[in-house]
Formats: C-alpha cells, structure tokens, sequence
C-alpha cells in the first residue's frame, strides 16, 4: 500500500545486542573452595596441640626443675665459654676460608696443591678426633721452634704453656671450620658473573680493589645463606669441647647431671633451649644480612617481620571493613 505524499513513515527500532538490556549489579568474586587446604590445616593443627599438651603435662620432663637450672650461674657461665669459642672460631675459620679459597682460586699450582689438600684433609676427619689431637699435641712435640729446615733454630717454645684449654678449642674448631668456610667462598666467588671480573679488569683497577669492592660483595648474596648453615652447625659443634675439659654449655649440663642425676632430663631441656635461642638469633641476623645485600640485585626488598605484622593488620582491617559494608 503507497503512503499520502508528506506522511512519515515509522520504522521498528531493532535492539542492539551490545546494550545490556538492564543494569548489571556489582558482585563480590568468591574466593576458590579449597577443602584440601583446609583439611591438612586442621590435622596438622590437631597435632601440634597435642604434640605441646604433651610437653606441658608430662611429669617426666619436671618443668619446676628446668626452671630452677635455666639461670643458673653454672649454665650462663657454659654459656659464655659456648659464645666465646663461636666467635673466635667463626671469625678465624671464616678469615681462612676466605684465604683458602683465594690460593684455590689462584694461578699458583703449589697454592692450588695445598688449599685442595688441606680441605680434602680436614673435610675427611672428625672434628673430635682434630680436638683430641690437638689436646694431645704436647705428647708429640714438647717445644715448637722457628728456624732453618733441617737447620738451626731462631727460637723455640714450650707448647704446653700456650696450649690452654680455650686455646686448644678454638685452634681445632678454626681449622676444621676453614675448610668448609673456603668451599663456600669458593662457590660465592664463582657465583659472580664473569663479566664482572671483565668489566672490572677493562676499567684498569687493582685485582684487590676489584675483590673488595666488586667481587666479593656481589659473591656475599651467595655466600651469607650457605655461611649461616656453617655457623649453626658450628654453635653445635662447641659441644665436642666438653671432651678436652672445656666446660661450655654442654659440658656444664653434663657436669650437674653427674651430680644430680634426677635433673638429666631438665637439664637437657635447658641446654636445648638455649641452643635453639642461639640459632634463632643467628637466623634473625641472616635476614638482615641477606636483606642489605639483596639491595641492587631486586626490585624490592624481602619486607620485615613487622612489616609483614603491618600489611597482615591493614589487610584484616579492610576485610573488616568489606564485611561490614556488606
């Protein structure tokens, strides 16, 4: 049918499929179910709830007792001697290790001879066995002497007068730490990108300049975490000088069990304690360690405890807040 000349002409207007036909409403995502998850939680919870009821309930570990020897001026005593035999020990092997790895690392083929052979040696003997030698030493060589090989001597020195029970420790703890120290440098050392060395020998400086100031600090990234694993083990090896009549906490503990031997088990556990006191402030220094020199190397820096307290509490605030909105 024709329409009047003038008429308008209304065509249908068809939906556009893009336009949503009514306004969608904002939804919170749900979080994925994981049951697994929370199943090995509770279990694991379970556990340890058990695992410390036990501790605490059981008469045998006697806790009035292991309160009473805790602070003992024997045991804090023992634990002096521990701390001072780590120290010069830590600082003494680590000072070798650096030395050893260095003449490992040389162009010297006697350097390269002797390093290897000194950490194939003490890598392969017990470290009570390089204590009870060095205890008795003095059996072997009544004097030591400087001089000429096979020629006159400079001067000489009784042993037995310098070999002291803390002496004795510290020398045998140093120079079996040494040889593991200098395998951990060794690999820090080759750690470090060989373009390093190149970029630093093209700019012309000093190898020494090049080691403490390009080198050495890039190999500590590596060489801190393996280094802290050594240490550890060597506050448990200050044990063993209990054996050349050193009394460090061990010894102390062991001493006052002899005498009282109803507290063996208190005294254990504070001996433990205190070990495990020790290793956790060493791993709460390795963290700060490893955090400064990680600085260059990522793009930001592994947070703190207390920053991971902070962002955990703004983080439960803002749930908070969403739950309560809600």
């Amino acid at each position: 049918m024709s329409e009047p000349p003038g008429a308008t002409v209304t065509l249908p207007v068809t939906p556009v499929a893009d336009e949503p036909s009514n306004t969608l409403r904002p939804q919170r995502v749900q979080p994925l179910r994981r049951p697994g998850r929370w199943i090995a939680t509770a279990v694991v919870l379970v556990l340890a709830a058990q695992f410390v009821h036990g501790l605490i309930s059981n008469p045998f570990y006697q806790w009035d007792r292991f309160g009473y020897w805790f602070l003992r001026p024997t045991i804090l005593d023992g634990l002096l001697i521990t701390l001072e035999v780590t120290v010069y020990s830590a600082v003494l092997g680590l000072i070798g290790g650096i030395l050893l790895a260095l003449a490992r690392l040389s162009k010297s083929p006697v350097l390269r001879a002797v390093s290897w052979t000194y950490v194939w040696a003490l890598r392969s003997v017990p470290l009570i066995v390089v204590l009870i030698f060095l205890y008795n030493f003095s059996a072997l060589y009544k004097t030591l002497s400087v001089g000429v090989p096979f020629g006159p001597a400079f001067f000489s020195f009784d042993e037995s007068k310098l070999a002291t029970d803390m002496a004795i420790a510290v020398v045998g703890l140093s120079l079996h730490e040494a040889a593991y120290a200098a395998e951990v440098v060794r690999g820090g050392i080759l750690s470090v990108d060989q373009g390093q060395h190149e970029a630093a020998s093209a700019l012309g400086l000093p190898k020494g300049y090049q080691f403490r100031k390009i080198v050495f600090p890039q190999a500590l990234r590596s060489i801190v975490p393996n280094y802290v694993n050594q240490l550890i083990g060597l506050i448990k090896g200050t044990s063993l000088v209990f054996y050349v009549s050193l009394l460090d906490l061990f010894g102390a503990a062991q001493t006052m069990g002899s005498t009282y031997p109803g507290d063996i088990v208190p005294l254990l556990l504070v001996v433990t304690v205190w070990y495990l006191i020790l290793t956790s402030v060493v791993s709460v220094i390795q963290f700060y360690v490893e955090r400064h020199y990680a600085r260059g190397a990522t793009r930001s820096l592994p947070p703190t405890p207390l920053q991971k307290l902070r962002a955990g509490l703004a983080g439960l605030r803002a749930r908070i807040r969403e739950e309560t909105a809600a």
